[in-house]
């Protein structure tokens, strides 16, 4: 039974994922995209909304503080140095990766925008969609978050997985895990190694 103001599983609209899915981080970096996929359309739907969507105001709220600070550690401590240090020439993906990186720190900064404008709709208890500014910041936000995550599931995970080695994504699983308390049996991931 739930109380007032809290969320049953099922009035999620963005999935949790499995921890158990931490011991294969580029399926985990990709299930984290479909999250913010899942993450655009909530802000679409708060954003061109004439009435205050509380509920869902909130899950994006918690989404832009915690996962998404997350998500971009992930990528730019871990990730990327990866495969700064893997990738050949001819896989040209340091234009890529530095461009990601500009958009990491865009995305952040309009994080904080849309932070600003949920909470003042919160408080006032009005919906961001009756503002035009407003809501032309909530769709430009979700618009550049889907480029940026097809870009990286078209030209990122794909050479990770070419050029990763079982070691790399040990140890990416250890950090992803860790920056999430999430415990993982290193004495299993090593014997099967």
């Amino acid at each position: 039974m739930t109380g007032p103001g809290e969320r049953t599983s099922e009035s999620l609209r963005i999935e949790p994922l499995p921890p158990e899915l931490v011991h294969e981080p580029l399926n985990w970096l990709f299930a984290e995209h479909y999250r913010h996929r899942q993450l655009c359309q909530l802000i679409e739907r708060v954003g061109n909304a004439t009435v205050l969507l509380r509920d869902e105001a909130q899950e994006i709220l918690d989404f832009l503080r915690h996962d998404m600070p997350l998500h971009v550690i992930d990528e730019e401590d871990d990730l990327f140095p990866l495969l700064r240090r893997r990738c050949q020439p001819a896989d040209e993906l340091d234009a890529v990766l530095g461009a990601l990186s500009a958009e990491h720190r865009d995305d952040l900064e309009q994080a904080r925008a849309l932070i600003a404008g949920l909470q003042q709709a919160l408080e006032d208890g009005q919906a961001p969609g009756r503002d035009r500014e407003t809501r032309r910041l909530f769709t430009e936000f979700a618009l550049h978050e889907r480029r940026h995550i097809a870009l990286e599931n078209a030209v990122v995970l794909p050479i990770a997985r070419l050029r990763l080695t079982a070691a790399d994504l040990r140890s990416l699983s250890i950090r992803l895990a860790a920056r999430r308390g999430v415990l993982l049996d290193v004495r299993g991931d090593e014997a099967a190694s």
